[in-house]
């Protein structure tokens, strides 16, 4: 059953991915004449939602700044929603700007310099997407649903009272009945695309170096650049090139969960210098899993404890609210690797015959790896990534510290 159920929810969202379709085959009403149809009209949502929940600072910021070029009258430009205030989307402009510049200097710069502004952009990335969770795309679901409803010719449905005259009563504008049916799905929507896309700004955290944040980076803006486009030109392309982005990054959204929930906890165990107040329990501490085990995804969230014979064991829970499961963590050539940034627990690879990642530990740790090994009785520590090598040049410059001489008591 398990297998059907990504197609099930799929399907459910069928309404929206049939956007292309509709807005191809729409049948002119009142208002065709100006070009406005509801098909049209929800081609142009999904083209804009997708949009926003790829950048959203930069989408919110264009869009506000495009409608309020197109106002023409003091009133028009009066009645525009507050993303279109030039304060705003002038801000918003200048730091993506800001980011792009961050992004260009740091391929030139030594791996890990610009890491802090990294986790400056991550954090930017999650409070803009809230907001456009939260504002922006229910403001445009109600405005889009308004004019859905003129150009369908039902903006107005009047009452009439029964008899001989048959004299109007009563008008209802029924947008609002819209709203109830779109605003959940299009955040649902959004909410896909925005963790995909935000996974690809945690991977520019995680990368040690600033040309593959470049690229991944310049893959993006292109992305964006080509559904703003492809819209211009033609809505219903626009759309259908809206609808490929939604479905791929529904079948991604398990990764882009995982890698989300890591930078978040990442993030914040940074920013709020967590190490220097941590305390580890001795037993439940909070890990990732850095590789797959027994079929539990990479970066997956849980605890680790000790079983009663002396092994290790995993709890998690899947999404984190479904129930609750376990897995055994092999404890083969077990090693607490210290890193800069963070650090991890490497493991022995039988068939590759060397070690490698099989939990990751979150910044909170750094400085207590030796009590984590002792802790689970692991073996001992390594410096592993940049610490590494910088031991690595520090031994080959002559400037390791010599190591006392032992005391004979």
């Amino acid at each position: 059953m398990k297998r059907f159920t990504p197609l099930v929810a799929l399907l459910m969202c069928l309404p929206l991915l049939s956007l292309p379709l509709l807005a191809a085959t729409s049948a002119p009403s009142a208002e065709a004449k100006k070009g406005k149809t509801p098909g049209l009209e929800l081609a142009v949502l999904a083209t804009q939602v997708t949009g926003i929940a790829i950048s959203p600072l930069l989408g919110v910021s264009a869009m506000g700044a495009y409608q309020w070029v197109k106002a023409s009258t003091p009133e028009e430009k009066a009645a525009l929603p507050w993303f279109a205030n030039p304060c705003f989307w002038m801000i918003g402009l200048l730091a993506v700007g800001a980011v792009a510049a961050k992004d260009s200097l740091g391929a030139t710069l030594p791996p890990g310099w610009k890491k802090p502004l990294d986790i400056l952009e991550t954090f930017e990335n999650k409070a803009s997407g809230l907001v456009a969770a939260g504002a922006v795309v229910p403001s445009l679901v109600a405005l889009g649903s308004k004019i859905i409803m003129q150009s369908s010719g039902m903006d107005g449905v009047e009452i009439h009272a029964t008899g001989l005259a048959m004299l109007p009563v009563a008008s209802f504008d029924l947008s609002w009945l819209l709203n109830i049916v779109m605003v959940p799905l299009t955040v649902v929507v959004f909410a896909i695309v925005w963790v995909a896309s935000h996974a690809i700004t945690v991977l520019i955290l995680l990368s040690p170096w600033g040309a593959i944040d470049a690229a991944l980076k310049a893959g993006r803006t292109a992305l964006l650049g080509l559904v703003t486009a492809t819209a211009f030109i033609d809505p219903v392309v626009g759309a259908t090139l809206s609808v490929v982005i939604i479905v791929f990054a529904y079948f991604v959204a398990g990764w882009s969960f995982r890698l989300t929930i890591f930078g978040s906890v990442f993030c914040w165990d940074y920013f709020t210098v967590r190490r220097k107040r941590f305390q580890l329990l001795a037993d439940g501490n909070k890990v990732f899993t850095g590789s797959v085990i027994e079929g539990v995804p990479v970066r997956t969230y849980g605890r680790l404890h000790q079983a009663a014979e002396g092994g290790l064991v995993l709890k998690f829970r899947p999404w984190m609210v479904l129930p609750e499961r376990q897995v055994a963590v092999p404890r083969d050539g077990l090693v607490v690797g210290r890193g800069i940034f963070y650090s991890e627990v490497l493991g022995h690879d039988a068939k590759a015959d060397k070690n490698s990642t099989l939990l990751l530990l979150p910044p909170r740790y750094l400085g207590h790896e030796e009590l984590f090994a002792r802790t689970y009785h692991i073996s001992g520590t390594c410096d592993v990534g940049l610490r590494r090598a910088w031991s690595w040049l520090k031994e080959a410059l002559g400037f390791q510290a010599k190591k006392a001489a032992p005391v004979l008591v």
